[in-house]
């Protein structure tokens, strides 16, 4: 049986091929390579000037270049980019056979978050131009990403004092066996108490340590990682990622990493959302977890509207019969008043309260009630109190009523939310496997880890939306204004430099084209 036979490995061809005619003409990693080349990198804040004493350091042109390929291929390890650089033909081609060391690597992803984020902001402006982000209805939500911090690295008040309970009674049970015992375990229960006390004075060293910081929780992998409720009652040690992406196209337009929850994000990534699409003429999704008095006031003072789904009334806030809940009472603005369903008004005696709810946010209310609620016929389907039913309005009240009456007026946009957002969260979480932040030592690093996400979701979005013809005669123009920008500023220093570098950039991007005018 005859079957397919390779080349000889020791056989020389009479004509090599070179590395450029080893990658395809339509390959991805053309168009990396044109994106990156077409970018401003100093203006963005990469550094590019480094002492001429000692080895010359890597141009971050073909660093950034590395990391968009690695997460469009789902390799983001530093180690095994650096590994791609040795024995992948598409990252020679695109390193010009560079091969940087993992720490080269890793110190570039640390150093330039804010120039990562940029680089993110250029793809929205690529999205923007071919009119692939429409801009009237944006959906915004979080997913959590684990960070390199386990559980048992996380330490509150609480947890700290049950292992200092814990070693105490260690201790007290060791202090018990030493004073019995004149035996050969003696100097073993003498290092045991030694070994639980040293435990103990870390356990103290956590609680002042936790005491400074005037923070819940600490983590001691990754300082700023926080333990937060990721589903239902499931916690783990990681960081909220917020998005804010757009309705046209899926296409994110904005993120965020924070250590936070969520009832404290939305008013922020709406303000940036105005700035990104410079005006307030969208309509902003955002799930139940988002519905906080000031973050509905931070939208609506800005003029935009805003759709949160409302949460269910916990058993303990609704009446016996649900025709006597909250919503069912009619408040009079003019007179301050409410009207129950049985036509009683309920008055406020102008005090205002305040108190922590049980996200930890203050809220400053006044309270309204009626003498007749005891006397009344309903009283047992309207309150389990004896003393009768009272009612709570809080100064975001009317904000919370503007949201109930668009989310109900426009039911049928909000559920259009989850299809929006979770789309790149599929993608990226899902499909390409990134779960977990890469990166360790705090927020700043993994907004870098994110942002290469985000850059390599919308540059591979795009690219399937647009042929590639179209993508790459549009980064071909941008080169060619950023090469002409160079030459202006060059010519002032030397004719000669200016021709050299010219000719040097453009014959290597484009050997079949002239060199522009």
């Amino acid at each position: 049986m005859k079957f397919i036979q390779g080349h000889n490995r020791t056989q020389i061809h009479l004509f090599p091929v070179s590395l450029d005619q080893s990658i395809d003409p339509d390959n991805e990693v053309r168009i990396i390579d044109l994106f990156v080349d077409s970018l401003s990198v100093k203006d963005y804040g990469f550094r590019t000037d480094f002492v001429e004493n000692g080895r010359p350091a890597y141009h971050p042109t073909d660093l950034l270049k590395l990391f968009i390929y690695g997460y469009l291929n789902k390799v983001r390890s530093t180690r095994d980019l650096e590994k791609e650089c040795r024995r992948n033909i598409e990252v020679m081609w695109l390193l010009k056979s560079l091969k940087p060391d993992h720490n080269t690597i890793s110190n570039f992803r640390k150093d330039n978050p804010k120039a990562i984020k940029k680089v993110f902001r250029t793809t929205v402006q690529i999205a923007r131009h071919f009119d692939l982000i429409g801009g009237k209805l944006i959906a915004g939500d979080s997913t959590k990403l684990r960070a390199q911090n386990s559980k048992k690295n996380n330490y509150n008040q609480a947890k700290i004092d049950r292992h200092v309970a814990y070693i105490d009674n260690k201790l007290e049970e060791y202090t018990r066996a030493l004073a019995e015992n004149d035996g050969d375990n003696k100097q073993l229960i003498t290092d045991e108490i030694a070994k639980q006390q040293k435990r103990k004075e870390q356990y103290k060293e956590f609680e002042k340590e936790l005491n400074e910081s005037g923070e819940p929780q600490i983590s001691t992998s990754d300082p700023e990682s926080r333990q937060i409720m990721v589903r239902n009652n499931i916690t783990e040690v990681a960081y909220s990622v917020q998005t804010t992406v757009d309705a046209k196209n899926n296409i994110p337009i904005d993120y965020k990493v924070t250590n936070q929850n969520d009832s404290k994000a939305m008013g922020n990534m709406i303000q940036r959302a105005k700035s990104i699409l410079r005006n307030n003429e969208f309509t902003a999704l955002y799930d139940k977890g988002y519905h906080t008095g000031s973050e509905l006031k931070t939208a609506q003072d800005l003029g935009i509207e805003t759709i949160v789904a409302i949460p269910g009334l916990p058993s303990t806030s609704q009446a016996p019969n649900p025709a006597y809940n909250f919503e069912h009472f009619k408040y009079d603005q003019k007179s301050d008043t409410y009207t129950c369903p049985q036509g009683e008004v309920l008055r406020s005696n102008g005090t205002w309260y305040k108190e922590h709810n049980r996200r930890d946010n203050v809220i400053t209310f006044k309270q309204y009630k009626t003498r007749s609620c005891k006397s009344c016929p309903v009283h047992s389907q309207c309150t389990r109190s004896k003393d009768g039913r009272v009612l709570s309005r809080s100064t975001f009240a009317e904000y919370y009523e503007r949201n109930r009456k668009a989310y109900q007026e426009k039911e049928h946009l909000y559920k259009r939310r989850q299809a929006i957002v979770e789309h790149p969260f599929g993608t990226i979480k899902r499909q390409w496997g990134f779960s977990y932040i890469l990166t360790r030592k705090g927020i700043t690093r993994a907004s870098a880890d994110v942002g290469f996400m985000f850059i390599a979701y919308n540059f591979r979005r795009i690219g399937n939306i647009l042929t590639r013809d179209q993508l790459r005669e549009y980064l071909r123009i941008l080169l060619s204004m950023f090469l002409s920008t160079i030459d202006h500023h060059r010519s002032k220093i030397s004719p000669f430099q200016t021709t050299f570098f010219r000719l040097d950039v453009w014959d290597r991007k484009f050997p079949w084209s002239p060199v522009p005018a």
